[in-house]
């Protein structure tokens, strides 16, 4: 439910896709070496997996920092509206 509801409109399925597919093949590309075999490695695993968490927390930081900034942006122009005093 909470996954349909936030990507509900065709757009937004479509940048997650692209997201999803971007991040997959980058993890892929620079954890998988070997193709020898069926199994993934433990070396493979890991290597996934921490580029994963990588990539959310990289994403989670600029959000973050958006908010930030959109925050600051926003007290300015009230500053400057007269709505809100100095800090």
């Amino acid at each position: 439910p909470a996954i349909t509801t936030s990507l509900s409109s065709p757009i937004k399925f479509k940048e997650f896709l692209g997201t999803y597919n971007k991040l997959t093949e980058n993890c892929f590309m620079d954890c998988v070496k070997d193709f020898t075999t069926r199994e993934v490695k433990s070396e493979e695993s890991t290597c996934s997996e921490s580029c994963l968490q990588k990539y959310l927390k990289m994403t989670q930081r600029i959000s973050m920092r958006f908010q930030e900034y959109h925050i600051q942006q926003n007290e300015a122009l009230a500053q400057k509206a007269g709505l809100m005093g100095p800090r």
